[in-house]
């Protein structure tokens, strides 16, 4: 066995009464691992890196929903542009414009989610509320027609104090309700907020969280 199949089971049934999707991240990890979980019924996976991701979707089942979950440089986008179900760490208008740009060439329109800096540490990717704001606002955005933002993701500060995790989350729940009021009143694919690993997910959960990203539980430590 590759991955647990027990963790796997007990996850999904406390994802159960939030409604919330288990998106399992398989990064560094070997196909074969992806396939145990797809046996498993599982069909959301994510990954770091743009080009792992593309030759894992030539590889496998062409009915999993793959998530880009790393940092993602424009130059990388075009790698996952006609395939991608969602993009999780959008972190700049520039990585926006691209993906719009790879969506108009791939004919089809990219499912994204905004990536707020919430963590203390300087590692950690993500924009500010001011940078939103004015993304959103820009005609740069408004002209944009091949991408459609549908949430926020956001990651915790890496730390055993979970009052300081807790925070991060209620504060990453408050952007998106603010942006909801905002910019996406009525708009029924803004709906997503992304948080949650392997070490924090149930305090995710309990903030708010429509979508966790969890590995080590699922595939064990990364190589």
């Amino acid at each position: 066995m590759l991955v647990s199949s027990t963790a796997h089971a007990r996850i999904l049934r406390e994802l159960q009464p939030h409604g919330a999707t288990l998106v399992a991240i398989s990064k560094t990890k070997p196909t074969d691992a992806v396939l145990e979980l797809y046996e498993e019924g599982q069909r959301d996976f994510g990954e770091n890196r743009a080009q792992e991701l593309a030759a894992k979707y030539e590889e496998l089942p062409g009915d999993i929903r793959w998530h880009m979950v790393g940092h993602l440089q424009t130059n990388k986008v075009k790698y996952i542009a006609p395939f991608v179900h969602l993009i999780h760490s959008v972190d700049s208008a520039k990585v926006l414009k691209e993906i719009n740009k790879q969506g108009a060439k791939a004919g089809r329109i990219i499912q994204v989610l905004l990536q707020f800096k919430i963590a203390r540490e300087e590692t950690k990717y993500g924009l500010e509320w001011e940078e939103a704001e004015t993304l959103l606002r820009s005609e740069a955005f408004a002209a944009m027609e091949h991408v459609r933002i549908c949430g926020v993701m956001g990651m915790a500060t890496f730390t055993d104090d979970e009052v300081q995790v807790r925070r991060e989350f209620q504060k990453l729940k408050g952007y998106f309700d603010r942006l909801k009021a905002e910019f996406f009143p009525g708009d029924d694919a803004f709906r997503e907020v992304s948080m949650g690993m392997s070490s924090d997910y149930r305090i995710a959960l309990e903030e708010g969280s429509t979508m966790v990203r969890i590995g080590t539980l699922l595939f064990g430590e990364r190589d």
